[in-house]
């Protein structure tokens, strides 16, 4: 299953852009990044079936173990691309949020975008390797 971060805004030269490549590239399955202006440019077709994510400062908050559980039933199941929208400053629109799969949150704070991209690349490093049973997450 294709991981797909698409994410409003440049990250440009930056310590998040690092940990962004650097947990991307850790990631085993096959991933991709889309970067799109904060406003317009064009969302990649997907490969169907899809899932959608959308990060949302209310959305769902799931443990690490869970995350992966997810993903794992989803790959199972023949989904053959996860994305995970992460919208510009205002974030997503209610249209968006009405047909995602899921909404998914980081906790009860708000994060800068720039910081969730590098949350997330985190997690879905931690996903895989939990689903590849990697000494990487050790629970308690």
């Amino acid at each position: 299953m294709r991981l797909h971060i698409i994410a409003r805004g440049k990250i440009g030269r930056s310590p998040e852009a690092d940990l962004v490549a650097r947990y991307c590239k850790r990631v085993t399955w096959p991933m991709t990044l889309t970067e799109l202006p904060d406003v317009g440019g064009t969302v990649p077709a997907a490969q169907n079936p899809c899932r959608e994510v959308l990060l949302d400062e209310h959305g769902k908050q799931m443990s690490s173990e869970a995350f992966a559980a997810l993903l794992g039933r989803w790959r199972d199941d023949g989904v053959r691309e996860t994305r995970f929208l992460i919208g510009a400053a205002d974030g997503h629109g209610q249209e968006a949020r009405d047909k995602a799969d899921l909404l998914l949150g980081f906790g009860a704070m708000t994060w800068p975008h720039l910081m969730v991209r590098a949350m997330l690349a985190e997690q879905l490093w931690r996903a895989t390797s939990i689903l590849a049973g990697h000494p990487y997450h050790r629970s308690g």
